[in-house]
């Protein structure tokens, strides 16, 4: 602060900025971040700054605007993606949801926007595409597993039960074993026995654990081109009935797990296109 206003750089104005926020005075925080808003706006740490701030002051409109342009320039981000959830879960207003004729009218507590999300090939509906699950069903479905799903992850069932997203790939911080720097998933499991990739189908989590030899950490939510990786909800952390974690887990690297989200709506959220990762060099 003795440093004259005129003679400080972006980046000076920058660490103000942050100590402000570290010193909980956040409308001076925002002060500072916005005299380099012109530079700052295609930055994600000047994103997560300012949502950060508008955050702690109660304004979660304009936070989440600020969380969402950092996630979109650095997808994955795991601090982001948490503070995207808790401004959801205090904004959140329940709202009816359209399901198929047949199935129940449930109450879908996010502002996920679902629309385009699955790629509805005849394919997907012959492996993964169940009809939307009752309460027994996925009461029965729970203790076959002996854990309990996560309420994001039913409520998108009860939508839309398994299928192909059109966006596949979830970016990773750690690098996998091949070098990648995402990994690329085939379908979501769905709510079920009847198909072959839902959950208690003939290929679904059980039969993958076992017949994989992965870590009895969880439940198989994904499965993925290669048969030597899957992606799991792991609840080493929460216990069989808490929230579990995302993970991807890898065969060829002696069943090495990364975590990928600290949620499944986390990581739904973080789902990129493939044409991402074919357009770099």
């Amino acid at each position: 602060m003795e440093i004259p206003a005129e003679d400080r750089d972006h980046v000076l104005i920058s660490h103000l900025g942050r100590a402000f926020n570290n010193l909980e005075r956040y409308e001076e925080a925002i002060e500072q971040f916005s005299i380099i808003a012109e530079e700052g706006k295609d930055d994600p740490l000047w994103n997560y700054r300012m949502g950060l701030a508008h955050y702690y002051l109660d304004k979660y409109d304009e936070a989440r605007i600020y969380f969402e342009t950092a996630d979109q320039l650095d997808p994955g981000d795991e601090e982001t993606l948490e503070f995207l959830e808790w401004i959801r879960s205090k904004t959140a207003e329940k709202r009816p949801v359209e399901v198929p004729a047949e199935g129940p009218v449930v109450e879908f507590d996010t502002d996920f926007d679902f629309t385009n999300f699955w790629d509805d090939s005849e394919h997907a509906a012959e492996t993964y595409i169940s009809d939307p699950p009752t309460d027994d069903l996925i009461a029965s479905v729970e203790e076959e597993l002996v854990f309990k799903l996560p309420s994001f992850y039913i409520q998108t069932m009860k939508r839309h039960n398994g299928g192909i997203p059109h966006n596949r790939c979830f970016p990773m911080k750690e690098a996998a074993s091949d070098g990648k720097d995402h990994i690329k998933i085939s379908g979501i499991l769905g709510i079920g026995r009847t198909k072959p990739k839902s959950l208690c189908g003939e290929t679904g989590s059980r039969n993958m654990i076992e017949s994989g030899g992965y870590p009895e950490i969880g439940v198989v939510i994904c499965d993925c081109p290669s048969e030597d990786e899957v992606v799991m909800l792991d609840y080493r952390s929460s216990g069989n009935d808490g929230e579990p974690e995302v993970v991807h887990v890898d065969k060829n690297s002696n069943y090495k797990i990364t975590r990928l989200a600290p949620s499944f709506e986390a990581f739904i959220r973080g789902l990129v296109n493939e044409e991402r990762y074919d357009a770099m060099p």
